[in-house]
């Protein structure tokens, strides 16, 4: 139960803090700028492994979580209760923001700028990024440790920094779940539900790949 309530408290703060960040950029007419807002995305990741990766392993993500379970290094049972810890929790970081900002149109929902199809192809790629990264420094399920946080958190910023004009870069269901659900802006969600742990999914294959080992084999 403690791992389920860490990744509530975690996935609301990655909510909060960086569907936040964008719409006081919005209500302050750039005042936290887009630069702002990619780093606010990753440093709250950062934060978040420090804070709970012993704890839950700081998933914060459903598309982490899937792609974790396939990779045979997180228990499939404990997949159903993770997910919807995340969902919940992103889902009352967007109430949250919605009783803060009752006038806010989008409450940070990720839309497509241009195409639905060009999102969900760069959503697949950035998803597949971060993941091989998550699988690399991940300690077993756990992202914990000096080099986790900082690398993924940076690959977070890095990704939000250049694609997030055009897609959004959610990289995560649960980030885009939330404000879209709250503020009933649900035209283009299909594109973050499905591109992301599509993303995640295949990071897996090329992950085992990358780092498989010849067997040893017994030579007289």
């Amino acid at each position: 139960m403690r791992k389920y309530v860490a990744e509530f408290i975690g996935t609301f703060t990655l909510v909060f803090c960086g569907t936040g960040a964008i719409i006081i950029d919005q209500e302050s007419k750039g005042g936290v700028t887009h630069a702002g807002v990619a780093i606010t995305f990753g440093l709250v990741v950062m934060s978040m492994i420090y804070t709970l990766g012993s704890i839950s392993g700081a998933h914060l993500n459903p598309a982490a979580s899937i792609a974790f379970s396939l990779a045979g290094r997180f228990p499939v049972r404990q997949l159903t209760p993770y997910i919807f810890s995340q969902l919940t929790g992103a889902l009352l970081a967007s109430l949250t923001l919605r009783f803060l900002f009752p006038h806010n149109q989008f409450l940070g929902a990720t839309l497509p700028s241009g195409s639905g199809m060009q999102s969900f192809v760069l959503e697949f790629i950035l998803t597949f990024f971060l993941m091989l990264v998550i699988i690399h420094v991940a300690t077993g399920s756990k992202e914990q440790g000096i080099v986790a946080g900082i690398a993924i958190g940076s690959v977070v910023l890095l990704e939000a920094m250049f694609a997030g004009p055009i897609c959004g870069a959610s990289m995560n269901p649960a980030r885009s779940f939330a404000p879209a659900l709250v503020s009933g802006h649900l035209e283009y969600l299909w594109v973050y539900l499905l591109a992301t742990p599509l993303g995640a999914a295949a990071a897996i294959p090329v992950w085992k790949y990358l780092t498989y080992q010849t067997p040893k084999t017994n030579s007289s």
